[in-house]
């Protein structure tokens, strides 16, 4: 059984350093292969399948120049990058990347759309927000519920349809969908709202527009809830996109964790899903693009 681990660890290792992008060779995967791994036989470049389109969250390589970060990640394999601002969508535009999903810095996971003394800034902040991402292009704006603070869930989905119900509106007319992101409030997000699945589910379907759905965060939510395949089974009518991260530490999705991600991205594609996956992992590799590549890798099915 441990002999199998070991194969199993090194074989993942070798496919992340040989992977290249669409069938480049000489990629981004020579170039860090050599960092620690002396010997691993890593110039057969493999080319993705396609089933999944590639992002990565911009937070978690924040260290490395957006172009650059662009320009590397879409020799790897991304067709887009999370969470980028309005001043750094053209950057990673220019390079032949998306955007995935918009925000801005006045989003706040903490002070959300379930408290409606947030509604008038949110609304208008937001309106803004929702007509910069549908003239650039950019197809997905996230959303947060908040923070509890003694907020009941049923007033919370209640404050909420409220607080964003124009600015579904708004987004439709716009063609931008509004995610909000499912937390966990066991580890990362003490007291958040939208911590639970059904309660998102209860959310949107209150809502009752296409453009509202939800970002189903794979780490979070294993965290909260388990079940990550049933729940995507059951329900990912609801879902528009995913993050991924390893259980537990918010790290590499490799088997040193307890997910099965290539299972799990089965499931996914099974449901026939055309979205975005997101690669939201905290990169511990001396070389986070090395990190990247294999969670690309591992994702590809």
């Amino acid at each position: 059984m441990a002999a199998n681990k070991i194969k199993r660890r090194e074989a993942l290792k070798n496919i992340a350093l040989g992977v290249g992008a669409m069938g480049i060779s000489g990629s981004v995967f020579g170039q860090y292969a050599n960092d620690n791994n002396e010997g691993v036989e890593h110039n057969m470049p493999i080319k993705l399948k396609g089933n999944i389109n590639h992002s990565a969250c911009r937070w978690c390589y924040q260290k490395i120049p957006l172009a650059e970060f662009a320009e590397k990640g879409k020799e790897i394999g991304l067709k887009a990058i999370d969470l980028l601002k309005p001043d750094e969508w053209k950057i990673v535009q220019n390079i032949g990347l998306e955007c995935s999903l918009g925000t801005d810095t006045f989003a706040s996971i903490t002070e959300g759309f379930n408290n409606p003394k947030n509604h008038e800034k949110l609304q208008k902040q937001y309106t803004d927000l929702i007509s910069k991402a549908s003239s650039s292009g950019i197809k997905q704006v996230i959303v947060f519920s908040g923070n509890r603070n003694g907020i009941s869930e049923e007033e919370g989905i209640e404050n909420c349809a409220k607080g964003l119900d124009n600015l579904v509106k708004h987004a439709e007319k716009n063609k931008v969908t509004l995610v909000m992101e499912l937390l966990n409030s066991k580890v990362d997000h003490k007291d958040y709202q939208c911590d639970h699945t059904p309660w998102g589910v209860t959310l949107v379907d209150k809502i009752g527009s296409s453009n509202f759905k939800l970002l189903y965060d794979i780490y979070h939510m294993q965290i909260m809830e388990g079940d990550i395949i049933a729940t995507i089974r059951k329900y990912h009518t609801y879902i528009n996109h995913y993050h991924t991260g390893g259980v537990p530490g918010r790290n590499e999705i490799n088997d040193h964790q307890e997910l099965n991600y290539p299972a799990i991205m089965q499931a996914i594609v099974d449901t026939g899903f055309k979205g975005y996956v997101a690669q939201e992992f905290i990169p511990t590799y001396d070389n986070p693009l090395k990190a990247l590549a294999e969670g690309i890798s591992i994702c590809d099915v």
